[in-house]
């Protein structure tokens, strides 16, 4: 079995998340991880990404602030995952509440040995 990290990608509509919708995605997406865990499947819950006190470094010593700029897409989180494929994974994926929003997407990747 291969372990595959899944991860959270939202676009940039410029829409802010009512308290109420955010706290609907976290149960959401607790129930997700758990039903994840329940099939001991589950490696890590992994973490969400701060935007806050971020940076990104290009060659040349160039240093902007944030995931931000000329891009609108952000990588919000991961989890990492146990599976016997790649098509497992991308079923884990297919659950995940991330993809409700407009333009997000799951990312899957084997986790090198």
């Amino acid at each position: 079995m291969d372990e595959f990290i899944l991860i959270m990608r939202h676009m940039d509509g410029g829409k802010v998340a009512s308290p109420e919708q955010i706290q609907a995605w976290m149960k959401q997406t607790m129930d997700w991880l758990d039903s994840i865990a329940a099939q001991d499947k589950l490696v890590s819950r992994g973490k969400g990404l701060s935007f806050d006190d971020s940076r990104v470094v290009r060659p040349n010593n160039v240093v902007t602030n944030g995931p931000f700029g000329d891009i609108k897409e952000t990588i919000g989180g991961f989890i990492i995952v146990r599976a016997e494929s790649v098509d497992e994974a991308v079923e884990f994926a297919k659950g995940c509440p991330v993809l409700q929003g407009e333009g997000n997407s799951m990312e899957v990747r084997k986790i090198a040995r």
